[in-house]
């Protein structure tokens, strides 16, 4: 019975979705204003009928009715309740209703604002949240139903929401439970997360659609989401960033970015909503880019589905993708529909969305973000080739070629290079025209003392080149930032007679989203300290040794002393070896490296023991503890220099996002102009 609830809430929510498209479309077209309300009801309604069915899937999942399918598959007795509530998105069933959640519950946030002054948005709006809400609750109902239940036939076992014939229910004591992988503390929040900020990027989509379909060419459509936009790019920021922390902690190769399928299929749409949000603020100040930042958008949207469509499809071979299902052919024919009818109205409003101003300057801050957005498409290349080619070969040749990290590497590396080099050059150029002369004016003292740190970095005997020129690209950018921020806080306090802490906070206050986007380009130069660090100079090692030997890797020494093995009453065994760390002799302590095995899945997860400080990770890992010699085990170890600046870093961009999507007091802004020194370089600081 509570089955037959839930699932008639899906029925009901996907009735009502199709009679608010309905709806909007005739109301929009009749100019009729009732249809369109009454359209924007149903959108609201759709949130809490959505609401009723994901609440009665989590109250089967903690009470173990194991009859159900969904429920039999990601929960188990042993399970504690915070993965019971969370096994809601831990497969393909659950996730979908979860995703049609949230997509419900940011379009029901957007319908509630007021419409006085852009009514004509409304309607397709609406059509554009809801089209979308229908397709996933159409796979949900018709092809992945999280309420099927285990019936008994002649012919064997089969899942189904209505009661085959000559059958008999079944009723299994106990659930399968989640994948191990899945059993960690990031399972909270790393896929919400996710998720959020794929459905966010729906709503600046929807908008961008009702422009081009009412025709309103201006940038009213940008400036009503931008803060949905900077929402959604934090959201998918935090996924990716936690995603990464978590295949650090638990997927046990030292590493936290593997360039797996689905982990590109995630990051392809942050690079084209990365470069929209820069695009965009050309379209604000000069009247550009007005075709470009449709394709953007479009774009995103596009990668979004494209991305759900990969990690559910079971087209690719990945730890984060859900296994072989038959809503493939759906996904990929909506993608293809959507990206087709978007292209076709942009195309119908080319002529309407002509640039207002024109580009004088190769130098000038626009075009610098136009070289920006190229270099983010490049990324964006690399990856949709990486991900696509094993399918088209395989497609063509019966033969699936693996695309390892190596070539994400190579190619991207230069790409990456050059957008942290725009990072710091462009806060130094102006609107419409800058020259070599007035940038290199304004850039000689950053420039001199990010040189003096690649000095100090060649004496102190560093001799990679790839090293030299990331950590000088960084000091480069940072100087630079904090150049521009120190020049404003500054010339505030000197005109306004404040205090230097004081006009640091206001001149923040006056203007969030360029000193909110200071922030964010010091938290990623922070993340690449991290990312340089590891991916230069992470060294391993792995050995057999007995109990009081040691492996030794860049000057620490890891001692093994001992190892436990035993069960757990969540049905899992535990084998924990327990090593002694030090470091040119001083004892810095022990760690535990473990794997458990999982006896209701036979699957195995392994636990690494890590010593973490800002200079550098330990990371060590039991792979085995019955080698050749008796009383043995094998370890791996890792040496992982830098790699927590990433997580710092990681932080501080969340706190930039933060400060520049965060609504402002006052809209009057400020003025202060300051000059470079020795140039006609003029800028207005907010």
């Amino acid at each position: 019975m509570v089955a037959n609830f839930g699932f008639g809430a899906l029925v009901i929510t996907f009735l009502v979705s199709l009679y608010g498209i309905g709806a909007a479309i005739y109301g929009a077209r009749r100019a009729q204003p009732a249809w369109v309300e009454s359209a924007r009801l149903a959108m609201l309604l759709t949130f809490p009928l959505i609401t009723l069915s994901a609440l009665t899937l989590i109250y089967l999942l903690l009470t173990g009715h194991y009859e159900i399918s969904f429920v039999y598959g990601v929960t188990s007795s042993a399970m504690p309740f915070y993965l019971k509530i969370t096994a809601l998105w831990g497969g393909q069933a659950g996730s979908l209703v979860f995703w049609s959640w949230l997509m419900s519950a940011f379009a029901t946030a957007v319908t509630l604002r007021k419409w006085d002054r852009d009514h004509e948005f409304l309607p397709w709006v609406i059509v554009v949240a809801l089209v979308t809400v229908a397709f996933f609750l159409a796979l949900v109902i018709f092809f992945e139903n999280p309420f099927n239940r285990f019936w008994s036939t002649a012919s064997g076992q089969v899942e189904a929401f209505f009661q085959p014939a000559n059958s008999v229910a079944i009723f299994p004591s106990d659930g399968r439970g989640l994948n191990p992988l899945l059993r960690h503390p990031g399972m909270i929040i790393h896929p919400p997360m996710l998720y959020l900020g794929f459905v966010s990027f729906v709503i600046p989509f929807s908008f961008a659609i009702a422009a081009l379909v009412t025709g309103r060419t201006d940038d009213r459509w940008i400036r009503l989401t931008r803060r949905w936009t900077l929402v959604a790019w934090l959201f998918l920021s935090l996924g990716l960033v936690l995603g990464g922390r978590w295949a650090y902690d638990v997927l046990g190769w030292g590493g936290y970015w593997g360039w797996d399928p689905v982990e590109i299929a995630a990051f392809m749409p942050w690079l084209t909503g990365t470069a929209f949000l820069h695009s965009v603020m050309i379209q604000e100040k000069r009247g550009l880019f007005k075709r470009w930042n449709m394709v953007l958008i479009i774009l995103t949207y596009s990668l979004v589905i494209f991305g759900t469509f990969l990690t559910r499809s079971g087209v690719l071979s990945s730890v984060h993708a859900f296994a072989q299902s038959a809503i493939g052919p759906m996904f990929f024919g909506f993608i293809g529909l959507t990206f087709i009818a978007s292209l076709a109205l942009l195309l119908y409003r080319w002529n309407d969305l002509q640039a207002e101003g024109q580009m004088h300057s190769m130098l000038s801050r626009e075009s610098l973000f136009l070289f920006n957005n190229l270099f983010f498409m490049g990324i964006l290349a690399v990856c949709f080739a990486g991900v696509i080619f094993p399918l088209v070969s395989e497609l063509f040749t019966g033969q699936k070629v693996t695309v390892n990290a190596p070539y994400y590497e190579r190619a991207t590396g230069p790409l990456f290079i050059g957008l942290l080099f725009l990072m710091g050059i462009a806060p130094l150029s102006a609107w419409g025209h800058s020259t070599i002369k007035t940038i290199g004016k304004a850039v000689w003292k950053p420039a001199l003392a990010s040189f003096v740190v690649l000095a100090a970095l060649i004496i102190t005997g560093m001799r990679s080149i790839g090293a030299l020129i990331g950590f000088w690209l960084v000091a480069f950018t940072a100087f630079i930032t904090l150049y521009e921020y120190g020049r404003a806080v500054v010339a505030r306090a000197r005109r306004t007679g404040e205090s230097l802490p004081a006009s640091f906070w206001h001149l923040a206050g006056r203007n969030r989203r360029r000193y909110g986007g200071y922030t964010i380009h010091l938290g990623i130069v922070l993340m690449a300290i991290g990312i340089i660090g590891i991916e230069v100079f992470q060294v391993e090692t792995q050995g057999t040794i007995k109990a009081g030997q040691s492996i030794n890797l860049s000057g620490y020494q890891v001692t093994y002393r001992q190892l436990d093995e035993f069960d757990l009453p969540d049905g899992r065994n535990v084998a924990r070896a327990v090593v002694d760390i030090s470091r040119d002799g001083k004892s810095l302590g022990q760690l535990f490296p473990r794997r458990d095995y999982y006896y209701a899945s036979q699957q195995p997860m392994t636990i690494p023991g890590v010593r973490s400080s800002m200079e550098d990770d330990l990371y060590v890992i039991l792979v085995d503890w019955k080698p050749i010699s008796a009383d043995g085990a094998t370890f791996k170890v890792y040496h992982n220099p830098l790699v927590n600046w990433l997580w710092l870093g990681s932080i501080w961009l969340i706190f930039g996002t933060l400060v520049a999507a965060w609504p402002d007091k006052d809209k009057e802004t400020e003025r202060i102009v300051i000059a470079a020194p020795g140039s006609a370089v003029r800028q207005t600081i907010s």
